[in-house]
């Protein structure tokens, strides 16, 4: 779930994507402005509907993989529940930017124990709770047919989101303050202690973001991003020492150090892409 933005990404959607205005000679600034702004607009275009088919890719892979996820709670299979349980998160740790926009959906599928009045928790981690900790399906049944329906629901939804500039940038830069501000302290899967899918999810959601505006921004300062796909590397690299066969280690495995050391390969990501904006703008 969202916690909240960094100042100074919104204006990357004026001054990367639309470019610098500073041309002195009046005799051509309108033209040259006119010029620009349809340039710019054709390839604001492209990448916004790139963003949208990925989004939705993932949202219909998420519904499928809630499908299989609430049959497994249904029929009893407790084991095999909890082994689709992290994998599924994944596809909407990836798009939650967009997902995250329906404010009444967000909190019945994602919302964590504590998040809303107890007789209105249900979701995800509701049947986390049963699987790992009361260690059963039984009287689950109820949450996973309501899950189903809100997931449901969330994709027939999606289509109706405008993606826009603010959307992808804001939303790179949310989806690793999530993880360094909340999910870092494990709280987020308290009971499988399966953060580390999250982690990555996260981060791989705004790695797609990056590469789409990347074009972009290289042109406007290369430094930049480069500095920003060292940083994504960074954190992969770190990552992939805690995978574990297809998947990640349990986040009770890793050490302290461990987890400060990936909280702050997190972070060192997160500064450059939360000022990319004001970089554009000094251009």
């Amino acid at each position: 779930m969202k916690l909240l933005k960094v100042s100074g990404t919104l204006i990357l959607s004026s001054s990367l994507l639309f470019g610098c205005s500073n041309n002195t000679e009046e005799t051509s600034t309108k033209e040259k402005v006119k010029e620009k702004a349809t340039t710019s607009q054709d390839s604001l275009t492209g990448v916004t509907d790139d963003y949208r088919a990925y989004a939705l890719g993932e949202i219909e892979a998420f519904v499928k993989a809630t499908d299989a996820f609430t049959a497994a709670v249904k029929k009893g299979e407790i084991e095999q529940a909890k082994a689709l349980y992290g994998p599924a998160r994944m596809h909407y740790e990836r798009a939650e930017p967009i997902a995250e926009v329906f404010g009444d959906l967000d909190p019945k599928i994602d919302a964590r124990e504590g998040d809303v009045p107890e007789a209105e928790w249900g979701g995800y981690h509701r049947i986390e709770k049963g699987l790992w900790i009361e260690k059963t399906t039984k009287g689950y049944e109820q949450y996973a047919e309501q899950l189903m329906k809100d997931v449901n629901l969330l994709r027939a939804k999606v289509d109706t989101v405008e993606v826009t500039p603010e959307l992808l940038i804001t939303g790179a830069v949310d989806l690793l303050n999530e993880v360094s501000t909340s999910k870092v302290t494990g709280e987020e899967d308290r009971y499988s202690h399966t953060d580390l899918y999250d982690f990555a999810a996260n981060v791989e959601g705004a790695e797609k973001i990056y590469q789409l505006l990347n074009p972009a921004l290289t042109k406007k300062d290369e430094a930049v991003s480069k500095e920003i796909q060292a940083r994504f590397d960074d954190v992969y690299s770190l990552l992939n020492q805690h995978k574990k066969g297809d998947g990640y280690k349990l986040y009770t495995e890793l050490t302290k150090d461990q987890v400060k050391e990936l909280s702050q390969a997190i972070d060192a990501l997160a500064e450059p892409l939360s000022q990319i904006g004001l970089v554009t703008e000094a251009s």
